[in-house]
């Protein structure tokens, strides 16, 4: 992926497993990964629960997709998706698509999407379960989108009283797979390229992210472990550095 902004994306909502509130933070954290060619939400709209889309879907531009619940216990919506997804994929108008959802019913629909070349983004709550986290390129979690919604005085506040919300706290588990990651693209001199060590993070683990742990990039993150040092080098602009990563000696 050689430029990511520049890739056309099918965006598709589970609007049963989204909330609405966050659709701002939804919109801006896809644009990081590329530009909606399509955007559309499933649900039954004649259905209470979803009212509070219907207040934001004109102003994002949002097609809503209408699908009766005719059985109950199904979920007639996700089928819609589906079927939806495989019609643009053989359109061969994007690149890739952003499953947005909790569910794990699209975990099949991420690995044919995969299959056929495609980039694949999925967006959901904590509780995704790990079979659709994995079948996707990367995983954002929603929760951290919160963040986004707060008011700059808001934001002022939580600075000042250093409480960032954080999903899960570093452990053992993840300085372990960041030093085993390390090792795996370190030169012979024990140094890593972080940006090398991140797309690295990203595929072990689709739902990497430092803000998962309270850090906006991967750096700090590293930093905050002290188990590694790191060596900021000149590069070729002006003002430009390189940043490697090693693992301390034991």
């Amino acid at each position: 992926m050689e430029n990511a902004k520049d890739l056309r994306l099918a965006v598709l909502i589970d609007a049963d497993n989204v909330p609405a509130r966050l659709v701002t933070g939804i919109l801006e954290e896809i644009a990081k990964y590329g530009v909606p060619t399509f955007k559309r939400i499933y649900a039954d709209w004649t259905k209470p629960h979803v009212s509070g889309w219907k207040t934001v879907l004109l102003d994002h531009a949002i097609t809503p997709i209408q699908q009766y619940s005719y059985t109950i216990g199904k979920n007639s919506t996700d089928s819609a998706l589906i079927i939806d997804a495989m019609d643009i994929l053989y359109t061969g108008r994007v690149d890739g698509f952003c499953l947005v959802s909790s569910d794990s019913d699209f975990t099949r629909l991420a690995t044919r999407l995969r299959e056929a070349g495609m980039k694949v983004f999925g967006m959901g709550e904590q509780k995704t379960p790990s079979a659709f986290r994995s079948a996707c390129d990367k995983f954002i979690y929603i929760e951290i989108l919160n963040q986004q919604e707060a008011s700059p005085k808001q934001i002022k506040l939580a600075d000042l009283r250093k409480k960032e919300k954080v999903l899960n706290k570093p452990d053992k588990l993840l300085v372990n797979l960041i030093i085993g990651s390390v090792n795996d693209i370190a030169d012979e001199n024990g140094w890593a390229f972080l940006g090398e060590l991140g797309n690295l993070l990203l595929k072990k683990r689709p739902d990497f992210d430092p803000r998962n742990y309270g850090f906006v990039k991967l750096l700090p993150l590293i930093r905050s472990l002290g188990q590694f040092e790191i060596d900021e080098r000149e590069g070729g602009r002006k003002n430009l550095k390189h940043v490697y990563v090693k693992v301390k000696a034991g």
